[in-house]
């Protein structure tokens, strides 16, 4: 695949691009990311104080909006940022929720907060097994950096749509969930009602609209 052509498609979830052009859901394997010292001390005394940041690399996806990382962008953005993913596997390692069928099926319904399950793929150009994005972690590393990794790099994958922007909507739910000190209390029905409600709710359908017209 060489730059400028068009995507791959891959499967639904995927298709598999070349170029240094950035959007929301590319996927970076093995991504350079610079951690602090946890110790890192204050106030910095910048022309006295030294300390290392450690050199890892990290399996990433972008989540910047694709409209601030073109080429002719105005928003003056220069950092992109980026989340950790997780093949399932390693993930249930370091979490021993996912490694429970529970708690696979819940973060895949998307009840698990902080983290987002992407589907795997089995495809020639590119495998990979089911992974878990991570919102508890977010690196930024500059746009330009960026791009010339990207530019390097081959051909990558992408998240298509979609899949990227429901992606997008649960790294914004993450981040703005509020919790209610004081909530309305739940309407409970009573032993009554839900009995007659679970019967109302077995009958078919032309049997139930009968029986509520009855007692409009």
């Amino acid at each position: 695949m060489s730059p400028g052509e068009s995507p791959l498609i891959l499967s639904e979830w995927y298709e598999l691009v070349s170029s240094d052009q950035l959007m929301q859901g590319d996927i970076f394997e093995g991504c350079p990311v610079f951690r602090p010292p946890s110790d890192l001390k204050w106030p910095i005394q910048e022309e006295s104080e030294e300390f290392e940041f450690a050199l890892g690399t990290q399996d990433v996806m972008v989540m910047t909006q694709s409209c601030d990382l073109l080429p002719d962008q105005k928003s003056g953005m220069w950092l992109v940022i980026l989340c950790p993913i997780w093949k399932l596997s390693e993930a249930s390692r370091e979490n021993q929720i996912l490694a429970s069928s529970y708690g696979k099926e819940e973060c895949r319904r998307g009840h698990m907060t902080g983290y987002h399950m992407i589907a795997g793929c089995e495809h020639g150009d590119w495998n990979r097994e089911i992974s878990i994005v991570s919102f508890r972690e977010v690196w930024s590393l500059p746009l330009d950096f960026v791009r010339r990794m990207a530019a390097a790099y081959g051909p990558r994958p992408r998240l298509r749509p979609p899949y990227r922007e429901h992606l997008a909507q649960a790294f914004a739910r993450y981040f703005m969930r509020v919790g209610l000190p004081v909530d309305i209390p739940a309407f409970k029905s009573n032993k009554a009602e839900s009995e007659l409600l679970k019967k109302l709710n077995a009958l078919d359908a032309e049997a139930r609209q009968r029986l509520l017209s009855h007692f409009a």
